[in-house]
């Protein structure tokens, strides 16, 4: 019979580490968390220094039923929870739900699933780490105040099911006030210019990019600008003035943290956040490799570490030696530790075995495992690999008194990117600047000078959110795929080919959180809690103290929120559309993608119909009425109310007045009125109107 009960959180790591382990051990799955507040109240003991008050998880009583069993025949009882806060605080959940406290417990934690870090776990095992537990709980604690005291007012205001979260606010104002800079940006003209020239004795002509003059660099901003510098240049005879030789070095790549890994797998895979985790998991938990049976074939996925064990780093030093050689065997040493927000002892994200290369496992991984195997697997090893050396020649060429530059690099050794090449590595190769030289004969072919208009900021992608997020200090690394997830499955959010677009709704629940409560939504705020929170993790801070000092003014917040909304009447917009199938005048409704028209006699009558807001300016086309539109997935903008027939579209608000310059068009862009034709440039300040 066995002696030892080992628990886990997933069922499909059961059978591997039993496999591990052998008879006298008896593993089984909590399946996740078995106890935590009640969903139909917040659960907190206000009155009572803001104790929770725990219960068992629906649905989780048999599997409780099932430990308890298993727990009264065992000798030791080792629990083999995630390594993280989490996985530390569904132990301490485990161990008062299995009333524990007089058995011998053990907790043990391993950052991989293989044979030699579970047994090696099993000699390490140690008490629970409390402090651990309090970040957690501190962390649901405070999020539940958030959500549970906020959200009613978003239903009374807005309508019901939605809700406000203390990280998941954060991140929609910060896709807010991005969409905010790309409405009201204004492009600004600025021209660059090619000199393309015959060099005696070569057959290809050299491409030389303008700089500026003897005294610097030169940025053109108009026309005006660049025909003066044309009509002078092509006076002038082109020569070299300088070459410069010379060698850099490209480091190679950090390995993978969860936030570097859900970046990298978006670019590179186009992975959504939660699909990349979701495969970090199944990778983790382990797969059956042919030969080999079922084990985890990358370590730990939830981690802001980029250290990586000594034996890892010795494992990798003999793996690249052997396959490239040894000038290919990086010096990094065991990784690096930042002394900032760490869930340490934790690693980078890296294959379990080197070894195990993605050609030797392809068959034994689904298509997308392997996708993201192979990724991880080979920042890693570039990671532990020589920086990449190249040779560079930047040549300044002079006409007059302006300046021309060709610059061009090649690799000289390619070190780790005969493993790893990021989407930016560009080898810029001219063979031709070889052969150049101060006594070279330059001819001009032509001059090619281009008008450019500077880009608005980018719409935030799920990676760019991320890192954004990571850089800001909000959230950890488990937090990131479910806030995203969250904010998206809300419909605040609208994901169109990769980029995020905020929704109606999601620009009205911002607006309600950034007045009432502006201290949630404030990002400074925000990343100051979280370091807090990492302050109980490293015990320098007592979690109850968190919890004290951030209620009273949540509370104050709330209480003045309320008062607020009581002296605003919510009623339906009553609209001048009748509805066809029973007469009556139909009404705005808020839906999961913003404003609908709706039926006053529901649930009698169910009809509705697109809600066209007329923003009172006629269609520069056809002269109908412009109005506000949405895609499917809840994005707005502005197009002619007699679409299909007429095509006009916008995606900035347009204005009734007319363009001075050239009598087109006019966009509102924050409070300027800018030509809706970029080529005419035409700008002026909007007039202080209630838009404004």
């Amino acid at each position: 019979m066995a002696k030892y009960l080992v628990i886990v959180e997933s069922p499909a790591k059961v059978k591997t580490i039993k496999k591990f382990l052998g008879a006298n051990y008896e593993v089984m799955a909590s399946q996740g968390h078995i106890r935590d507040l009640p969903k139909s109240q917040m659960g907190i003991d206000i009155d009572n220094d803001f104790e929770p008050k725990y219960i068992t998880i629906r649905g989780k009583g048999d599997i409780l039923a099932a430990l308890r069993k298993e727990v009264k025949k065992a000798d030791k009882v080792y629990l083999a929870t995630d390594p993280d806060r989490e996985g530390e605080a569904i132990s301490w959940h485990l161990a008062k739900a299995l009333k524990l406290e007089d058995k011998d417990i053990y907790r043990i934690t391993f950052n991989e699933i293989t044979k030699n870090a579970v047994k090696a776990s099993i000699k390490n095992a140690r008490k629970i780490d409390m402090n651990l537990v309090d970040a957690q709980q501190s962390r649901r604690v405070l999020d539940r105040m958030v959500g549970y005291q906020i959200s009613p007012l978003l239903w009374a205001k807005i309508k019901r099911g939605l809700s406000a979260g203390r990280v998941q606010s954060v991140a929609l104002r910060i896709i807010c006030d991005r969409e905010d800079e790309i409405n009201s940006f204004i492009p600004q003209e600025y021209w660059t210019m090619e000199a393309v020239l015959d060099v005696k004795g070569e057959k290809k002509p050299l491409t030389a990019k303008f700089y500026g003059d003897a005294d610097g660099k030169i940025d053109i901003k108009d026309e005006a600008q660049i025909q003066e510098i044309t009509q002078a240049v092509e006076k002038e005879k082109f020569y070299v003035e300088s070459i410069r030789k010379g060698e850099k070095t490209k480091k190679c790549p950090l390995p993978f943290t969860t936030s570097t890994l859900q970046q990298e797998a978006a670019k590179t895979l186009n992975f959504s956040t939660q699909k990349t985790m979701r495969l970090a998991q199944q990778l983790y938990e382990g797969v059956d490799i042919a030969g080999r049976g079922t084990i985890g074939v990358i370590s730990y996925l939830r981690t802001d570490s980029t250290r990586v064990a000594d034996e890892a780093v010795a494992m990798a030093a003999e793996y690249i030696e052997a396959s490239y050689g040894k000038d290919y065997v990086g010096n990094t040493g065991a990784g690096k530790k930042d002394d900032k927000k760490i869930q340490d002892a934790h690693e980078a994200i890296r294959p379990t075995d080197i070894a195990l290369s993605p050609v030797v496992i392809k068959e034994s991984l689904s298509r997308d495992q392997f996708r993201l195997y192979q990724l991880i697997w080979k920042r890693f090893t570039a990671s532990q690999m020589s920086p990449a050396v190249y040779e560079t020649i930047s040549v300044k060429i002079a006409a007059g008194k302006y300046r021309f530059t060709v610059a061009a690099s090649k690799v000289n050794f390619e070190g780790f990117l005969s493993v790893y090449k990021d989407n930016e590595e560009k080898e810029v190769s001219n063979a031709l600047v070889k052969g150049i030289d101060e006594q070279s004969e330059l001819t001009l072919n032509e001059l090619n000078p281009q008008q450019h208009f500077t880009q608005p900021p980018a719409h935030y992608t799920e990676a760019s959110l991320v890192k954004t997020l990571e850089e800001l200090g909000i959230g950890r690394p488990s937090t990131y795929a479910p806030t995203i997830t969250t904010i998206i499955a809300r419909h605040y959010v609208a994901k169109e080919n990769k980029n995020l677009y905020v929704t109606e709704l999601g620009e009205a629940v911002n607006n309600i959180m950034k007045k009432a409560f502006p201290s949630i939504v404030d990002v400074n705020f925000t990343a100051n809690m979280e370091s807090l929170l990492d302050g109980v993790e490293e015990g320098s801070v007592k979690w109850k103290e968190v919890i004290r000092n951030f209620y009273p003014d949540l509370n104050e917040a709330v209480k003045a929120a309320e008062k607020e909304l009581e002296s605003v009447k919510i009623e339906d917009e009553v609209t001048d559309v009748v509805c066809e199938k029973c007469g009556r005048n139909m009404v705005v409704k808020y839906g999961p993608h913003g404003k609908f028209l709706g039926c006053p006699g529901f649930p009698e009558c169910r009809n509705t119909k697109p809600y066209l807001e007329k923003i009172g300016v006629a269609c520069p086309k056809c002269g109908k009425e412009v109005v506000m539109r949405k895609t499917k997935k809840g994005r707005r903008y502005f197009g002619c109310e007699d679409n299909p027939e007429c095509d006009f579209m916008t995606w900035q608000k347009p204005s009734d007045k007319k363009c001075p310059k050239c009598g087109g068009y006019m966009l509102e862009k924050g409070n300027k009125l800018v030509c809706g034709d970029e080529n005419c440039g035409y700008v002026e300040n909007r007039e202080n109107d209630e838009n404004k």
